[in-house]
């Protein structure tokens, strides 16, 4: 869907500053998910090299003003726009979204000052961890030049990030694990975040794979709607 909107819009100028605008935002947000993460997970501080709190405004006031422009154009042009136009809000969405988890994260680090250890679990948590930055790098490569293959690795490989999120949060559930009742219910609402994120980047990344119908959904198989 993504591609056919740079088909369509590529000849406004319009379009070029939106995705611009698009993917600056999308990359602070990368900037945002990094330190909050680094100051939860490797900090005995509550010292945020950044001012998570100003840039997440910043985002909202973008995702107003993208929101804004999208409409203006969809009155002013032909009609057959508007999936295109739908497909932008839904991107801005959740590319805000993702400012807001990771403000969450930020808020976590600071009410647990002491650096968050996964204890059983800190292997499954690296690994989604990383899995996660690979899709904010992937995301940003393929959002440009609607690039399918890139985007598909994130629609393909959200799944098995979703399993062990879900997987490891029902196991603190069941009380698994030694844990401090602090350390427990930030690790579960970390694991939430971190899920979260990965779905508005999977999210994204079906919008350039999948028409506006099945945006936020896996790729169409037979017999599927």
């Amino acid at each position: 869907m993504f591609k056919e909107f740079i088909k369509i819009w590529k000849k406004q100028d319009l379009s070029i500053q939106m995705l611009e605008k698009y993917l600056k935002t999308l990359e602070t947000d990368y900037e945002m998910y990094k330190e909050a993460v680094r100051c939860l997970r490797q900090c005995d501080d509550t010292d945020l090299k950044i001012d998570i709190y100003k840039i997440d405004k910043i985002i909202n006031k973008s995702e107003r003003e993208i929101r804004k422009n999208v409409l203006t154009h969809l009155l002013m042009f032909d009609k057959s726009e508007i999936p295109a136009g739908l497909t932008l809000t839904s991107i801005v969405i959740d590319i805000e979204r993702i400012g807001d988890y990771t403000k969450n994260i930020a808020d976590m680090a600071m009410l647990h000052p002491k650096k968050l250890s996964a204890g059983k679990y800190e292997d499954t948590l690296i690994s989604i961890e990383k899995r996660i930055d690979d899709f904010f790098k992937i995301t940003l490569e393929a959002f440009p030049t609607s690039d399918i293959k890139m985007a598909r690795k994130v629609v393909l490989g959200y799944r098995d990030v979703s399993k062990d999120c879900t997987v490891t949060t029902i196991s603190l559930i069941k009380g698994e694990g030694d844990f401090s009742v602090s350390d427990a219910v930030t690790l579960g609402l970390y694991l939430r975040f971190l899920k979260r994120v990965g779905a508005h980047l999977f999210n994204i990344c079906t919008s350039i794979v999948n028409p506006f119908h099945r945006i936020g959904f896996s790729e169409k198989k037979n017999n599927q709607i």
